[in-house]
C-alpha cells in the first residue's frame, strides 16, 4: 500500500537568538539544552502548544504510523508528546509497546534553512546527545543528506526539500505506511507545500504548531481498488500533474525557472549542497509523486490550538548573507557592523540588518 497522507507541522513557540552578519557569530540569552545558540528549546507557551498538538494528532484519520523530525531540539520537543501519548495508549490497550508504534526518525533534510554565507552556519547536535533528551529517537534510521553549512539559495532549499521528501515517500511506500508526520521549520513547511503540490508561487501557511495535510492524488481510488495496478496509476497521475504544473517563482528581482540549476545565485555558489541536487524531471520524482501529485487539504491549521494562529512566517527574498547584483554576481563583503541581528522567529536580511516576517 503506497503512502496516502503526509502531515506537516512547524515547531512550537521558541526562544530567540541573535547573529552578527559580519562575523557569523550566533548567540542567545537563554542557554540551549544542547549548548548551541540556534538550537533553543520551546518556551512554556510552546510546550503548551506541543501538548495541544499531541492531543489533536491522536484524533487524525488516517492515523499517523511514522514520525520524522528535524534534528533541532525545538522540532523534536514539539512532536515528542504525541509519540509518548501514543505509546501510553498502546501500553494501556495491549500491555506492551509493539514495534508498530512510531519512533522519532531524525532526518537532516528537514533541518533549518540558513541563507548563503561566507561563514559556516551552526549545525544541530549529534544523535548521541539528542537521544539523551529524546529516548524515542530511532538510531537505525538512515537520513537523507544534510544541507550545506554555508547555507542555501531559495532554489537550493527547494531542491533539498524535494530530495528529502522523495526519500521519505519511497521509504514509506516500501514499509507500507499510510500516513506519516514531519516536524520541521517554517521555510521547510512552505517549501514542502510547493514541492508536493507543484504550486511554486504559493505562500503556504507556516504558523507555530500549525498542521498541514497533503493527500496523494488518486490514493482513495487506489485503496478502494486492490486489484488495480497501483504503480501504473500513480505514474499516470504524476505525469498528468507534471504536465500542468507551474514551477516558476519570483525571488526578489530574479526568476527561478523550471530547471533549479538556472538560479543565478546558486550558479556562483562556491559552497554547493552536500549532495547532488534533486532533478524534478527525473524518474525518481515521478515515481515518488512530487510536483503536483499531492493536494493540500489543510494549510497550517491552528483551529485546535487555544491561541489560534501565531507567529506566521513567509519568504521575503533569498534571505542571503551575501549580496548579489542583478546578474547573480557576488558583491564585496559589507563593512563590519557592531550590531547583532535579532532573529525572532523569522529569518533575517543580514545585509540591511532588519528582521523579516
Amino acid at each position: 500500500m503506497p503512502l496516502e497522507v503526509i502531515y506537516v507541522t512547524r515547531h512550537g513557540f521558541r526562544s530567540q537568538w541573535t547573529v552578527d552578519p559580519s562575523t557569523g557569530n550566533y548567540s542567545s540569552f537563554i542557554p540551549s539544552p544542547t549548548g548551541l545558540p540556534t538550537d533553543p528549546a520551546l518556551t512554556s507557551h510552546g510546550v503548551d502548544q506541543a501538548n495541544q498538538l499531541a492531543t489533536h494528532l491522536l484524533e487524525l484519520n488516517p492515523p499517523i504510523e511514522q514520525v520524522y523530525s528535524s534534528p533541532y531540539y525545538r522540532c523534536m520537543q514539539t512532536i515528542q508528546p504525541f509519540v509518548r501519548n501514543l505509546r501510553l495508549l498502546q501500553t494501556q490497550s495491549f500491555g506492551n509497546v509493539s514495534g508498530s508504534i512510531p519512533s522519532i526518525r531524525v532526518d537532516l533534510g528537514l533541518s533549518e534553512w540558513y541563507g548563503l554565507a561566507r561563514f559556516d552556519h551552526p549545525s544541530s547536535a549529534p544523535l548521541d546527545e539528542l537521544q539523551d533528551f529524546f529516548p524515542e529517537l530511532d538510531r537505525t534510521y538512515v537520513s537523507s543528506p544534510a544541507p550545506s553549512r554555508r547555507g542555501e539559495s531559495l532554489s537550493r532549499l527547494h531542491g533539498r526539500v524535494a530530495k528529502m521528501i522523495d526519500f521519505i515517500i519511497r521509504h514509506s511506500d516500501q514499509e507500507g505506511h499510510r500516513a506519516v508526520i514531519l516536524s520541521t521549520h517554517a521555510a521547510v513547511v512552505i517549501a514542502l507545500g510547493r514541492v508536493l503540490t507543484g504550486q511554486m508561487e504559493t505562500d503556504f501557511g507556516a504558523f507555530t504548531c500549525g498542521l498541514s495535510k497533503f493527500r496523494r492524488r488518486g490514493s482513495e481510488a487506489i485503496r478502494a481498488s486492490p486489484s488495480s495496478n497501483t504503480e501504473t496509476r500513480i505514474e499516470a497521475t504524476v505525469l498528468a500533474a507534471r504536465d500542468k504544473r507551474q514551477i516558476g517563482v519570483e525571488i526578489g528581482s530574479r526568476k527561478a525557472h523550471n530547471d533549479l540549476e538556472t538560479d543565478p545565485a546558486s550558479n556562483v555558489d562556491p559552497y554547493p549542497h552536500d549532495s547532488p541536487r534533486f532533478d524534478q524531471g527525473s524518474q525518481g520524482g515521478n515515481r515518488s509523486g512530487l510536483y503536483g501529485a499531492w493536494t493540500c487539504e489543510l494549510d497550517s491549521d491552528c483551529s485546535f490550538l487555544r491561541g489560534g494562529e501565531e507567529r506566521g512566517w513567509r519568504f521575503s527574498g533569498d534571505e542571503s548573507f551575501i549580496e548579489t547584483d542583478d546578474n547573480g554576481l557576488w558583491l564585496p563583503t559589507p563593512s563590519c557592523s557592531d550590531t547583532a541581528v535579532d532573529s525572532h522567529d523569522s529569518h533575517i536580511d543580514p545585509v540591511v540588518g532588519t528582521p523579516k516576517l
